[in-house]
């Protein structure tokens, strides 16, 4: 087997391993180590015009879990059984919108562009934005912001099957609720970020049933 054949082999593996764990082995911890690597492929993930418009929030304090749980019914076991508990931030208009402060200062402090460049670069962004619809309302901005998010998200599950680590995403939270309970602990940093999605990673504690999946075909036109 080639190199290129058994990278491929190992990746499609880690898709087969991967599920959406329910209920982990709450007797097991993922290492320092591993969760800072699945943490880095988030870091490291893509995001549109490169505005890398998250943070994770990793929750270990069993206070904060327990608030959590009563509001987050689709995470009520997540929380009771992983390992570690993330809650993924989006990024909100104030900072995502072509004109914003965050995208001058990241242009310059991050990406590293040089002063004509960043002169320039709103402007363009400003006709993306506008044709791609998500300047229409704040909830436009922030849906926008938040695909990003899902990103960084399918590659730290990803990253973690690859090293036989488990994980779930989640929806299933009250949104304003949790959006509550976040503010008040300062975790939205005075309106520049609000909740996206959850996500949970551990260790099966059963092993799921088969994966199933439609046929490639299915899901798949070619235009030639």
């Amino acid at each position: 087997m080639t190199d290129k054949s058994f990278v491929k082999q190992q990746i499609l593996e880690a898709f087969q391993f991967r599920h959406a764990t329910k209920e982990f082995d709450s007797s097991r911890e993922i290492s320092d180590e591993d969760f800072y690597f699945i943490l880095e492929t988030g870091r490291l993930s893509p995001s549109s015009i490169g505005l890398e418009p998250w943070k994770f929030v990793v929750i270990q304090n069993q206070e904060f879990k327990e608030k959590l749980r009563a509001i987050a019914w689709g995470a009520e076991r997540q929380l009771r059984t992983s390992s570690h508990f993330v809650i993924i931030l989006a990024r909100k208009s104030v900072d995502v919108r072509y004109d914003s402060d965050y995208i001058t200062n990241h242009l310059k402090t991050v990406k590293k562009a040089p002063d004509e460049i960043v002169k320039d670069l709103p402007r363009r962004y400003q006709n993306f934005q506008e044709k791609f619809g998500v300047l229409e309302n704040e909830r436009t901005i922030f849906d926008w912001s938040c695909k990003q998010t899902y990103i960084a998200l399918a590659n730290m599950m990803t990253a973690a099957a690859q090293i036989g680590i488990d994980s779930c995403p989640m929806e299933g939270f009250e949104y304003k609720r949790v959006h509550d309970l976040l503010e008040k602990e300062g975790l939205l940093e005075e309106g520049h970020f609000d909740v996206s999605v959850m996500v949970a990673f551990g260790y099966r504690k059963d092993e799921p049933r088969e994966k199933t999946r439609k046929e490639l075909n299915d899901i798949v036109t070619w235009i030639k």
